[in-house]
């Protein structure tokens, strides 16, 4: 790409990824993290410029976007579960954060800005597969802040012209997700500890999940394509897989096949069945996803246990 690229939550788990991705492939990236999850270690060696500050400061946001091509919006208050118990937090870091950021980018002229959202959180207990045609109804406040962001993003794109891009994530795993919230980090911890699996609910809920270098992948691919202001793009598998499903597919990975599990009662704000299609992502930028989930959790099983 041979761009100036910031990636805000650059240090977290998507972002220890991506920025090494961009590297690869000639980028310069600067990163702006406030560390409050991320670490700069994840960073270190890879010649990313990291800097610590937060999206919701001006000043600190203003010197990050200086100079830069486009700007990757990662950083996020990213739990469901958290925000319903803190909607005021959540509010502030991701919709009032992510506007910080856009008027700065505005101001120094960014050529693209990309914005990281969700899909099963954004759009709620609709039928599966969902899409970009899928009527967004959140049923937590971290989905209605990420629908927040989105409307900031189109109507940046329609009263200032910043080219704005929209991907819609699905549940990404990977490497450098230790300190990650959710099932696939959640349930290695518990396999290395001996301890049973926790389920939420029957076990029943389904997600989408996708590793992350094809997550990464298609972030690149948005970068490089030639999009009206404010597409949106579900980056996903496709693939619907239970939590029951992926605990037991965890635990042969791990060569701990039936393993225990424990029932506790389902949790507010979390939706039910989820998955989404990535066949407009695949026409309009060729997105492919590649690695199967079985394959994506050996391998970040690998990355776990080479933590111990």
């Amino acid at each position: 790409m041979n761009k100036k690229v910031l990636v805000t939550g650059g240090c977290g788990f998507i972002g220890s990824n991506l920025v090494r991705l961009l590297l690869k492939g000639g980028s310069e990236v600067g990163v702006l993290d406030n560390q409050s999850t991320g670490h700069a270690g994840n960073l270190a060696g890879t010649g990313a410029k990291v800097m610590t500050g937060d999206i919701r400061s001006a000043q600190e946001t203003a010197e990050a976007v200086k100079g830069m091509d486009v700007v990757i919006h990662l950083a996020a208050y990213g739990s469901v579960v958290d925000s319903v118990e803190h909607p005021e937090v959540n509010f502030d870091v991701n919709a009032r954060g992510t506007l910080c950021l856009l008027r700065e980018c505005v101001k120094a002229n960014v050529g693209r800005f990309v914005f990281a959202s969700t899909g099963g959180a954004l759009i709620g207990n609709a039928e599966p597969p969902v899409d970009e045609n899928s009527i967004p109804k959140p049923i937590s406040p971290y989905g209605a802040g990420k629908l927040c962001c989105e409307a900031y993003c189109n109507a940046f794109a329609h009263s200032y012209g910043l080219r704005t891009v929209i991907l819609r994530f699905s549940n990404v795993y990977g490497p450098y997700s230790a300190h990650k919230k959710g099932a696939v980090t959640a349930f290695i911890k518990a396999v290395q500890k001996d301890e049973p699996f926790s389920i939420y609910g029957d076990g029943r809920a389904s997600r989408d999940y996708l590793y992350v270098s094809d997550l990464c992948q298609g972030v690149v691919q948005a970068l490089e394509a030639d999009l009206e202001p404010a597409t949106v793009l579900h980056l996903a598998s496709g693939v619907e897989t239970t939590v029951d499903d992926l605990a037991g597919m965890i635990a042969e990975v791990a060569g701990k096949p039936g393993h225990e599990t424990v029932h506790l009662p389902a949790r507010r704000g979390e939706v039910g069945r989820n998955f989404a299609s990535h066949a407009y992502a695949s026409r309009r930028i060729g997105f492919t996803p590649s690695v199967p989930l079985r394959l994506g959790l050996e391998k970040t099983w690998d990355w776990f246990s080479s933590k111990e």
